[in-house]
């Protein structure tokens, strides 16, 4: 826990108690790989809200993440489709450039929704990532990305992302028919959502700001260890 702060007991996903973190804490965002329980993505963040309804976290710029790459080191973007899930990865670190991203999560929502701004906080909209319902430990949340994605501009209009690589995910054998009917339902879900502008689409987080006090989390060398 971060010197200074006081957290009361919840409720997570499997039915267990964690500690609810008060805003200025910082804690992990972790994502395992596809179908394993390797942990292959990490994002140092810091908790803006964490209620029964929501938890709120800010990533900041200029972050230590960490994030999967090719065997040879090519990022994973760069790999022709085709190929892109087949070859064998490792995890490097780097950081986050640009602005920062503010991440919200409903309890057992299979997805979350992401903030994005250009500079001079002018907002940009709003990313719906299909995933796992987060699952909460001590030091943060776990979950499995489901490739599938939406894009929510602020006139409320809204498109499907990454739709070939959803596709090509079912290819590679990283999830199987029963699995992608349920993260397409999920994402059915999360498009009635938008249209109905239901939270936390409604709730004004675009005119959120950090905490200047605030400083970057950091990436500490056990942040693959197992949840507990």
């Amino acid at each position: 826990m971060t010197a200074g702060t006081t957290s009361t007991r919840a409720a997570d996903d499997s039915g267990g108690s964690r500690e609810r973190w008060s805003a200025g804490e910082h804690i992990l965002w972790r994502y395992r790989g596809n179908g394993s329980d390797r942990l292959h993505i990490c994002r140092p963040v810091t908790v803006a809200q964490d209620t029964p309804e929501l938890l709120a976290v800010w990533m900041a710029p200029g972050t230590d993440c960490v994030r999967p790459v090719l065997a040879d080191g090519t990022p994973v973007h760069r790999e022709p489709l085709a190929t892109r899930y087949t070859k064998p990865r490792r995890t490097v670190r780097s950081r986050w450039h640009g602005m920062g991203v503010l991440k919200l999560s409903r309890p057992g929502d299979p997805w979350s929704v992401w903030l994005f701004w250009d500079r001079g906080w002018r907002f940009r909209s709003f990313y719906v990532n299909l995933e796992e319902p987060l699952r909460r430990w001590s030091g943060g949340v776990d979950s499995e990305d489901h490739f599938l994605d939406l894009s929510v501009r602020p006139d409320r209009s809204w498109e499907w992302l990454d739709e070939d690589e959803f596709a090509q995910a079912r290819r590679a054998g990283l999830m199987d028919v029963a699995q992608a009917a349920r993260v397409r339902a999920a994402g059915r879900s999360a498009v009635e959502l938008v249209r109905a502008w239901g939270p936390p689409f409604r709730d004004g987080w675009e005119r959120w700001r950090p905490d200047p006090a605030w400083t970057i989390p950091v990436l500490p060398d056990d942040w693959d260890r197992a949840p507990g």
